[in-house]
């Protein structure tokens, strides 16, 4: 039996496939204040990211789902209800948008909503849209 190699728009990272959280309810890291990721995720010397401003909050959730190699550090750093939230405008390589859509179908409904995204921790008032696909 042949096995194919995925194609690198299918990696996270080159040569590694995405680490995907067997349960979103499993995901509770912190919705608010100031993070410090480890260096193994965000190879700066400042490392430090205030959650409560919201484009922040979604590039901290594109490098931990793009970097993470285990499903602690997702645990850790990653939020469910926010991910959910957060997942329609996430810019992800296809092959970590597909296995997290694979294993987590919310999140597939959370992308083809027809309601406006909204940026943030909080549920965007009605009608409201601080960004658009």
């Amino acid at each position: 039996m042949t096995r194919s190699l995925p194609r690198p728009s299918e990696l996270a990272r080159p040569g590694r496939r995405a680490v995907v959280a067997p349960d979103l309810s499993e995901l509770r890291g912190p919705t608010g204040g100031t993070i410090e990721l480890p260096h193994r995720l965000f190879w700066q010397q400042d490392r430090h990211f205030d959650l409560d401003e919201p484009f922040t909050v979604q590039w901290v959730y594109e490098m931990v789902l793009r970097e993470a190699i285990r499903v602690d550090e997702l645990r850790t750093w990653l939020h469910g209800p926010t991910l959910i939230r957060l997942w329609r405008r996430l810019y992800l390589p296809r092959g970590v948008r597909r296995d997290w859509e694979a294993r987590h179908p919310e999140l597939r409904s959370a992308r083809t909503t027809s309601q406006p995204p909204c940026v943030g921790l909080t549920p965007c008032p009605t009608g409201s849209s601080t960004a658009t696909d």
